[in-house]
């Protein structure tokens, strides 16, 4: 897929060439089983952070864990009691679980809109309520929340997506002004559209409903508002979230990092 290449020579997402050492560190990734979540969970773990790796999939967080050296944790965060059970001693919180439903506003079945808004928006309030504890206790800590472009902008027949990342970005900067008396940043990092399974079968619907081939719908249905033409691979974003948690940010908080290739700009 031409539209959607892979990412660019000179990247170097290491821990290594970010000069970031979370050795000591326990991080915690929602979602870690595939996509951004992975890519998150390994960047952490490669800068020496002990990985919990949360999936509903079980033998997708068996494979992360087993690839990071961390703890596989299988569980459904669309129900609280299983949440409650998580680890709280907990430096590094990153809320990445997501899952999309695309239909008008009209049509958009109520069931699916509040298991949005459970995994998306009161599973990481839950996380929150059982970390931040632990964090300020050690008067270090690091959230980042997986947000999307789509906490900051709108687009039509995605009712429960859009409203679940702006609950998530504003859930976010709670969290920035309550934590930072105890040393802890709270930030969203809002990206487009990036090459994971939910994407992928995006374009597969999109292509089937518009009659049109993958790579135009990912250049002329997913990227029109884009100026880089091209998806953000799992990597980029955890290169940043990996720099969240390094040793320059500690006054950056209750922000959002549009990694949107100038959606936002335009």
């Amino acid at each position: 897929m031409t539209s959607a290449s892979a990412i660019p020579p000179g990247f170097h997402g290491t821990a290594a060439a970010a000069g970031i050492d979370l050795a000591g560190r326990t991080a915690l990734v929602t979602g870690a089983g595939s996509g951004i979540g992975r890519a998150c969970a390994l960047a952490l773990a490669g800068a020496g952070a002990r990985v919990h790796v949360v999936d509903v999939d079980a033998a997708a967080a068996a494979s992360v864990a087993a690839s990071t050296g961390g703890r596989a944790h299988v569980v459904d965060l669309a129900q609280a009691a299983p949440v409650g059970e998580l680890p709280a001693e907990v430096d590094i919180l990153v809320n990445n679980a997501g899952l999309q439903h695309v239909a008008p506003l009209t049509d958009f079945p109520p069931d699916r809109f509040e298991l949005l808004q459970r995994v998306m928006v009161h599973a990481p309030f839950l996380l929150l309520s059982r970390t931040l504890p632990y964090m300020y206790a050690r008067g270090w800590g690091r959230v980042v929340n997986i947000s999307s472009v789509h906490g900051l902008r709108a687009s039509a027949y995605k009712a429960g997506y859009v409203t679940a990342k702006h609950a998530l970005e504003g859930l976010s900067k709670v969290a920035a002004v309550e934590g930072a008396p105890h040393g802890v940043t709270s930030n969203c990092v809002s990206p487009g559209y990036v090459r994971t399974p939910l994407v992928e079968r995006q374009i597969a619907a999109q292509a089937a409903a518009h009659g049109l081939d993958a790579d135009r719908v990912v250049s002329e249905v997913m990227l029109g508002r884009s100026a880089v033409k091209r998806l953000i691979e799992p990597e980029e974003v955890a290169a940043v979230v990996l720099w969240l948690c390094g040793p320059h940010t500690g006054h950056l908080t209750g922000s959002s990092l549009p990694l949107d290739g100038g959606w936002t700009a335009t």
